[in-house]
């Protein structure tokens, strides 16, 4: 069975991070400051920089296991395929899940945790005028870029394929030959 190796390069994938920072913090800030009228939450960061500092810790581990959780909806052996661990060389937390996945069980397990530790608190956010949450939905959506780098490249294959994620790199092997 011959795999292909689609793999992003984990140094542009932290400079697209930091990109998606600046982009998505400037509309959403903008937003923010359009549907509110103001740039914070009244006292600023000051009170709230610890508890968005403890609350960003918590993320990056929910994220991996929103990543585990979701792919084990769709990998034949469930939760005894997924691994946790962190790429040293980039400092970058990981989840990998050994089983195969069709293509859109693995698009829902890359984009996953940007929805749920981003895109939903930045839309809470903007709707109760929570600047700090804003802040938080921002480093969380800025944090799942090299997610959404790998979920269009999956998204580019044939949704009848059958996508093994890379075990070593930010990427994963698919197989065209196998259907779902």
């Amino acid at each position: 069975m011959e795999k292909r190796e689609v793999i992003i390069d984990m140094n542009k994938a932290n400079g697209f991070a930091i990109v998606m920072l600046v982009v998505v913090g400037v509309v959403l800030a903008g937003l923010f400051r359009l549907i509110w009228g103001r740039w914070t939450d009244g006292e600023g960061l000051t009170g709230s920089g610890i508890l968005l500092l403890l609350g960003l810790i918590v993320a990056i581990v929910v994220h991996e296991l929103i990543h585990g959780l979701t792919w084990s909806l769709f990998a034949p052996r469930g939760l005894r395929s997924i691994k946790f661990g962190i790429m040293k060389k980039y400092l970058n937390p990981y989840c990998h899940c050994s089983d195969p996945l069709p293509r859109n069980g693995y698009l829902w397990g890359a984009l996953m945790p940007g929805i749920v530790t981003g895109l939903i608190p930045a839309i809470v956010a903007l709707a109760i005028g929570s600047f700090s949450l804003l802040v938080f939905s921002i480093i969380m959506i800025s944090m799942a870029s090299g997610d959404l780098m790998i979920a269009l490249l999956a998204l580019k294959e044939d949704p009848r394929c059958t996508i093994y994620d890379h075990p070593t790199e930010g990427g994963f092997y698919v197989n065209d030959q196998e259907e779902q």
